[in-house]
């Protein structure tokens, strides 16, 4: 079963962020305008490249030897200094891209009752709604969610899998096939980064547990007071996202404490580093802070994926990169038990990972 919090959660009225724009509200409800100190800066020039690695994919699995060594050093640099990058030549056909993007699209232009029909109850990370909400008087985002359990069958709750589009089903499935597919492409090569066996992930990994959730950021009059998505990392090993075409540019991360803009590539994916992936490589490749801002007159759409460890399995650094120079940083647990401490939690930096560190000893 997908984690569920195992108190009650008052999460008080949510705004509906379609319906608020619809109306034209001249100012922002109060509980979606942030603290000073967490504003975003928007003044700043957002054509500029931010200089995120990109990987052909293709090299690697099609290139003469020197290219993939190249790519494969690329790649290392990818996880280790920007726990971000864009992977072109995936071998995802566009269509099922496309065909993703039109049904996510379709879903959310749907009349509110018509998505009200498949709610996410306060406290769970399924259905529509707004996500990792815990109290009446937390900020919420200026986003709306449709979230599904995909694989493994058991996380799965079909009366949140939507009848409206019809073909909704059979294209999630599809897109969520080939998806996984290039989840274990990726970590093979990213465990050849890592000096380690090609198979080692996708072995320790057992049945991974796959998520897919939809986020539509409407126009907000005031970008500047909101944010779409509040800064966190992921508690998954791999996660890729899917920017829809002709949005605006609204995913941020952080790095040496400044926001930068991920400037989306056409046909490309967006692959980021999860907490676990960081537990795993004992610190070596880093989970990254990321935010998503809003457009003054542009609405946004992305689809991500999470792709994670059976929640059966226990998890630790492992040992070929563990030594006296790298001494071990994380205890060892149950994913299941992190991944219930990350969806029970509110999206707040890498708090979440607090979870798994093992603080120094202090004394004398």
């Amino acid at each position: 079963m997908a984690p569920v919090p195992s108190f009650p959660v008052k999460v008080g009225h949510i705004d509906d962020v379609q319906e608020l724009n619809k109306a034209k509200p001249i100012t922002v409800p109060e509980r979606f305008v942030r603290d000073m100190a967490d504003r975003p800066k928007l003044t700043e020039n957002i054509t500029t490249s931010t200089g995120i690695p990109i990987i052909d994919l293709s090299k690697l699995m099609e290139g003469d030897r020197d290219e993939r060594f190249s790519e494969v050093m690329q790649l290392q640099t990818a996880c280790e200094e920007w726990g971000f990058f864009q992977v072109l030549n995936h071998g995802i056909d566009l269509n099922v891209l496309e065909n993703m993007e039109k049904v996510a699209k379709d879903f959310f232009v749907l009349p509110l009752h018509e998505k009200q029909k498949y709610p996410m109850a306060p406290g769970t990370v399924q259905g529509y709604g707004q996500a990792f909400v815990f109290s009446e008087n937390q900020k919420l985002d200026w986003c709306n969610m449709f979230a599904l359990g995909v694989e493994p069958p058991c996380i799965r709750n079909p009366k949140l899998w939507p009848s409206n589009p019809a073909n909704f089903r059979e294209i999630l499935e599809i897109y969520s096939r080939e998806i996984r597919e290039l989840c274990k492409i990726l970590l093979k090569y990213i465990a050849a980064s890592l000096g380690l066996k090609g198979d080692v992930f996708e072995e320790m990994f057992r049945v991974a547990v796959q998520a897919v959730r939809m986020n539509y950021y409407p126009p907000c009059s005031r970008p500047d007071l909101v944010l779409g998505l509040s800064p966190h990392s992921d508690g998954s090993a791999l996660t890729v996202l899917q920017q829809g075409k002709d949005s605006s540019v609204g995913l941020q991360i952080l790095k040496d404490q400044t926001w930068l803009p991920v400037q989306p590539i056409p046909n490309a994916l967006v692959i980021n580093i999860g907490d676990t992936l960081e537990v795993l490589t004992n610190g070596k490749y880093k989970s990254v802070e990321h935010r998503a801002v809003t457009h003054k007159e542009k609405d946004r759409l992305s689809i991500v994926t999470f792709y994670a460890p059976s929640y059966e399995i226990e998890l630790g650094p492992m040992p070929e990169l563990v030594d006296e120079k790298n001494p071990c940083r994380y205890r060892r647990y149950n994913h299941g038990e992190y991944s219930k401490h990350y969806v029970t939690n509110k999206l707040q930096g890498k708090r979440t990972l607090e979870f798994a560190k093992i603080q120094p000893n202090t004394s004398n």
